[in-house]
C-alpha cells in the first residue's frame, strides 16, 4: 500500500517529527490539528476562532489529500476546558451536521496554553 506524507508547512512538523496528515491506501490519517493560522503562525484567543481554524487546516490537509471533510468517518475533540466544548458545537454543526463521523471528546491540558482545541480526524476517502 503506497504511504504519501501530507505537509501544512508548520514549523512543528519538522520540529516535531510528524505530517499533517499520511495518507495509506484510501484512507486519510489526520493529526491532531489546532487553531493556529500556518501561514501567519498566530493563533486567536477565542475559541471559535480557534475551532474554525482547525478546520480550515484539515480541509486543505484532505484536499491535499485527494479527499473532504465529507469522507471523515471519526473525529476526536481534546479541549484542556470541557466547559468551553459547547460554543464550538455551531462549528462542528457547519462542517459535520451531515458527514455525522464518530466522535470523542477528550478534556487534557494542550502543549501550548493558547491553544484551546485540537482535533483529530480520519477520512475513508471516496464515501462521500
Amino acid at each position: 500500500m503506497k504511504r504519501t506524507l501530507i505537509s501544512s508547512g508548520s514549523q512543528f512538523e519538522s520540529q516535531i517529527g510528524y505530517s499533517r496528515a499520511v495518507v495509506a491506501g484510501d484512507w486519510v490519517f489526520v493529526s491532531g490539528t489546532t487553531g493556529f493560522d500556518y501561514n501567519t503562525m498566530t493563533i486567536s484567543g477565542d475559541i471559535v476562532e480557534q475551532t474554525e481554524q482547525c478546520f480550515k487546516n484539515m480541509t486543505a490537509a484532505l484536499q491535499q489529500a485527494g479527499g473532504s471533510m465529507a469522507d471523515v468517518v471519526r473525529v476526536t475533540y481534546v479541549l484542556p476546558d470541557a466547559a468551553q466544548f459547547e460554543a464550538c458545537w455551531p462549528v462542528l454543526q457547519k462542517y459535520f451536521g451531515d458527514v455525522r463521523p464518530a466522535a470523542m471528546m477528550i478534556c487534557a491540558v494542550l502543549l501550548d496554553e493558547r491553544m484551546l482545541i485540537e482535533i483529530e480526524v480520519t477520512a475513508l476517502k471516496n464515501t462521500a
